[in-house]
């Protein structure tokens, strides 16, 4: 038997309790109000999300991946956070990966029963041969899903970092976690309904996860996304105008550079920096881990 009574994610918020006699705008504001909460709530776990980007970066370096592990309304978060990587950041698929409890199926739908399933969580990894190089975080508002328990606890046995997602303070998940990322946002407006704040909350961290993790290991030039892939026409103007942004150039000295590098923003902005054409502004990028201002400074300390 669960008591729901002893989760702060299922008790009652005092705030919402007549929020169905409210006029529409009352209520929105009610739960704008309850949102503001959620970034305070965030920040008192700074530290804890600190640590999960180093422990990342530190996989991505070593040729380990991000897993994430959630069921529903978490599951589908972690889902998100790893699709949107490649094309934002040039990466392999296969380096953030989200695993939902169901399957694909359950991205779009609730699979009945999947989450309470301990053994499934396990299964999952193994089929995806996760190691000890790997990261695991597993994502869940309550912190007590068997599903991503059994991940957890798999994901430990082989000696990898394993960090939780929850916001449920003394959780099982939370005892479990060698990082444990727990931000307290109160009791949902409609009671029980963690895909709101507890939800937000959790893609607020999702986003520094990634993007932390991805600017330690040189993805990121000042605040650009030099490594963004031009899959559509937008990204295309977008790799244009970052490098515009990165070197001061104008727009056809952009179109040159990244048509003579294949597309390349990284290359494109180091071989304008530097004067250098495709192939040395490439070595210079490889000699400094992909790192693009360490690329621009190497020749001119020479």
């Amino acid at each position: 038997m669960i008591d729901l009574t002893t989760l702060v994610t299922e008790s009652r918020n005092e705030a919402s309790r007549d929020i169905d006699t409210l006029t529409t705008l009352d209520m929105l504001k009610v739960i704008n109000s309850e949102d503001q909460k959620v970034a305070l709530a965030v920040e008192a776990v700074l530290p804890a999300i600190a640590q999960a980007v180093d422990a990342i970066a530190h996989a991505f370096r070593n040729n380990g991946r991000l897993i994430y592990v959630g069921a529903g309304t978490s599951g589908r978060l972690g889902i998100l956070d790893a699709s949107e990587c490649p094309p934002t950041y040039g990466t392999n698929p296969n380096l953030v990966v989200g695993l939902i409890a169901g399957g694909h199926p359950a991205i779009l739908k609730a699979v009945e029963n999947a989450e309470d399933n301990y053994q499934l969580g396990q299964d999952d990894l193994k089929a995806i041969d996760f190691s000890s190089r790997d990261v695991l975080v597993g994502i869940a508002a309550s912190g007590r899903t068997p599903y991503v328990l059994g991940a957890m606890a798999y994901a430990a046995q082989q000696g990898a970092v394993v960090a939780s997602i929850s916001c449920n303070p003394h959780s099982a998940m939370t005892e479990q976690a060698a990082i444990a990322i727990t931000p307290v946002v109160g009791p949902e407006v409609v009671t029980g309904s963690s895909r709101m704040k507890a939800g937000t909350a959790q893609k607020l961290i999702l986003n520094m996860l990634t993007t932390g993790a991805m600017i330690k290991t040189g993805k990121v030039y000042g605040n650009l996304m030099v490594d963004v892939e031009a899959t559509n026409a937008k990204l295309v103007e977008r790799q244009k105008r970052i490098v515009m942004e990165a070197t001061g150039c104008d727009r056809a000295c952009a179109e040159q550079a990244l048509n003579q590098c294949g597309n390349h923003c990284k290359t494109a902005i180091v071989m304008i920096l530097t004067g250098s054409d495709a192939t040395t502004a490439e070595n210079l990028l490889n000699q400094n881990h992909g790192f693009t201002r360490q690329a621009i400074e190497t020749p001119r300390s020479r």
